[in-house]
């Protein structure tokens, strides 16, 4: 049998998962809370009417699209897209994007080693398909793991890891890939190293480039994937389908890492 690996974390209260001014806040309703919603379509209800007298448990949630593991559409990045193919058109919302790009073979690059702050590079990347020994396909899901992986959480979880440029993000777009991922909270370098470095040099292009390189080619990225330290460099799909919002900038997802037999009974030894 396929192993199965949850790469995704949980929406949940009191976790440094986002900035301050943007972190999820959910209210829990439990059966003790609920019997008045119940008593709209059965008035005469009452707690003797229900087993143990418990009515349902349900949660109200203060969320973007943004919060937990979730799939940024081309939308997201800039209003058009492809202008490398021609003229542009416009970018494709969460619930557009193509299913089958949603299921695919999945490659990690491992990149623990870069420091926080660090912006990949086209080299880092061929550098790093060179020493597992993989050619990119058309279609491959490449997700990075980065140090931020094992901050989850904690205080610094937004300042942690490496980021991904516009080089080295069209050097994937341009062999195919169309989607790729991130255990950290930004596929880009963490803002307060950008913005050091807007303010020396005053580029702005520095500026959430790796995003916007999806005005380029049309791509979707993974942000705040889980457990991919736990992942072979390759040999397993990735299932990604996001959650169908009209017109979104993303869907959360419950990414899963999907090991062949081969790498299941090995017990998917990382490289």
């Amino acid at each position: 049998m396929p192993r199965f690996v949850d790469l995704s974390v949980p929406i949940e209260n009191g976790v440094a998962s986002d900035p301050e001014y943007s972190r999820p806040e959910i209210t829990y309703l439990g059966h003790g809370q609920t019997i008045d919603r119940m008593r709209a379509s059965f008035p005469d209800l009452t707690p003797e009417h229900l087993p143990d007298g418990a009515a349902w448990a349900i949660e109200k949630l203060t969320v973007t699209t943004h919060h937990g593991t979730h799939l940024d559409a081309p939308w997201h990045f800039h209003p058009t897209t492809n202008h490398a193919l021609g003229a542009g058109e416009r970018s494709p919302t969460i619930d557009e994007i193509p299913l089958d790009w949603c299921f695919r073979p999945g490659v990690k690059l491992d990149f623990r080693k870069l420091a926080d702050g660090t912006v990949a590079t086209a080299a880092d990347v061929e550098q790093e398909l060179l020493r597992i020994g993989h050619t990119l396909q058309p279609f491959d899901i490449v997700v990075v793991n980065t140090r931020a992986g094992g901050r989850y959480g904690a205080d610094d979880y937004v300042r942690a890891g490496c980021g991904m440029g516009r080089e080295a993000t069209l050097h994937l777009l341009e062999r195919g890939v169309r989607i790729t991922g991130t255990d950290a909270w930004s596929w880009d370098a963490p803002f307060d190293v950008t913005q050091e470095r807007v303010a020396a040099t005053g580029d702005y292009s520095l500026v959430w480039e790796g995003h916007k390189a999806g005005r380029e080619r049309a791509y979707c990225h993974l942000e705040k994937l889980h457990n991919l330290e736990t992942l072979p460099a390759t040999g397993f799909t990735i299932a990604c389908f996001p959650v169908k919002i009209r017109g979104a900038s993303a869907g959360w997802t419950r990414a899963v890492a999907i090991l062949t037999e081969a790498e299941a009974s090995s017990g998917g030894t990382p490289t």
